[in-house]
């Protein structure tokens, strides 16, 4: 890990290079008290909690309703994320069709195991719902509870952030670019989102690592080919199952880094799909069309802290986890849960200390859950090659896996890390 600055950052008060200056800009308009920078569940989950607590917020996305309502990403939500939603009125679509799981598999050269996970540690299960799903539902409901909420406005700008107005610039649909005055600004924009780039130089560290694993992710037209969560360790790489609905299953194929996901036609998916996942000693998988492909890089990336002002970044804005461990998505709900706490305290109580110590009470379990990805990652992908450092790598990771099937405290610890955020 090292502390670095972000490129492309802008000083509070510039403009950002390539977008007109303040003379082209409407003039300022007081939209909220907090203005949102991304519709994610991240943004969106804020959203709503904000008007729960009759704080006025206005939404800004990049890209249209249709796109964000159909784009599929995590689909294992933990237990805290499902109580953040239930107490808040923005679970009856996850109550209705989102189905337990509680139960992980993991496949080796030595055979198979099973945890139940869902009766070890703390006793917590996943709700299985994909993420599409939860966004348009909470899409809904924001707009439902008379939300401002503005597709296909993308922000190009994030100023006055040590002052007491901040100003965010956007741009409609017709190009025209507006600044839109608030009290405080939420970036949950994503990693590469302008939030980020509105924080100067110097006034946050940046921790990073490259964990040399890249992921081809599908989705594939095809119901699930078993009960738990599969995760299969083979010498040609790892490969993934994962339930989402009855007629779609996610699958993951560990894939050389730079490979394009279009490489690999869907019959040699299957196949390397089958051959990692032993399927001649487990069964066949069930069959389908591919119907999205992209590659995930294997990359941690946390910033501390994670609010420069009146700017307060959550969700992968603040923080990017890879996917080993499902905890990008219930990261982002517990932030959201913890910031919306503390604007509501100071926008309707006066008292600004919560939100001061916003970052301090995020990063402990933000960091707690980036050393399980890492522990996931280790598990799952031991290092190619016959050399004396692969070879010694491989038997640790084959130890970590025996340890894992015979001993109850470290099934337990496993649970309680696995759902817990």
């Amino acid at each position: 890990m090292s502390g670095t600055t972000m490129p492309g950052t802008t000083m509070p008060g510039s403009t950002v290079p390539g977008t007109a200056g303040a003379e082209d800009v409407a003039g300022a308009e007081d939209a909220a008290e907090v203005v949102i920078v991304g519709a994610g569940p991240a943004g969106l989950v804020l959203g709503n909690l904000l008007l729960g607590a009759g704080v006025r917020c206005t939404v800004l996305e990049r890209q249209s309703r249709a796109h964000v309502e159909q784009r599929a990403r995590a689909g294992f939500l933990a237990a805290n994320t499902v109580r953040v939603l239930t107490e808040n009125g923005l679970a009856e679509g996850l109550l209705k069709d989102g189905r337990q799981h509680d139960t992980c598999a993991f496949r080796t050269d030595r055979g198979e195991f099973h945890l139940t996970y869902g009766s070890l540690g703390r006793g917590e299960a996943h709700t299985v719902y994909p993420q599409q799903h939860l966004v348009r539902d909470l899409v809904a409901e924001f707009l439902a509870r008379g939300g401002d909420l503005r597709f296909e406005t993308p922000v190009v700008g994030i100023t006055g952030l040590t002052g007491d107005r901040p100003a965010v610039t956007a741009q409609s649909a017709d190009g025209t670019l507006h600044r839109l005055s608030a009290r405080f600004v939420a970036g949950c924009d994503g990693r590469h989102g302008t939030a980020r780039t509105a924080v100067p130089v110097g006034a946050v560290r940046r921790y990073r690592r490259d964990h040399g694993v890249t992921w081809l992710a599908l989705l594939a037209a095809a119901p699930q080919s078993m009960g738990p969560v599969a995760y299969a360790v083979h010498e040609d790489g790892f490969a993934g199952h994962m339930a989402r609905t009855p007629d779609i299953t996610r699958y993951y194929l560990q894939v050389p880094r730079g490979e394009s996901p279009d490489t690999r036609p869907d019959a040699r998916i299957w196949a390397d799909l089958a051959h990692r996942m032993r399927a001649d000693r487990h069964g066949p998988l069930h069959e389908g069309p591919i119907v999205e492909r992209r590659t995930v890089e294997m990359t941690s990336d946390v910033l501390d802290p994670i609010q420069y002002g009146r700017l307060f970044l959550v969700g992968d804005a603040a923080g990017l986890i890879s996917p080993a461990a499902a905890k990008g998505a219930n990261l982002a709900v517990m932030e959201a849960e913890i910031l919306a706490r503390g604007l509501t305290a100071a926008l309707r109580g006066g008292d600004e200390q919560p939100l001061a110590r916003y970052s301090a009470d995020c990063l402990p379990r933000i960091w707690r859950a980036q050393e399980f990805s890492h522990w996931m990652i280790n598990l799952l992908h031991g290092p190619a090659g016959s050399d004396d450092d692969a070879v010694f790598l491989r038997a640790l990771q084959q130890a970590r896996l025996e340890s894992l099937q015979t001993s109850r405290r470290h099934q337990d610890h496993f649970a309680e890390n696995y759902v817990g955020i």
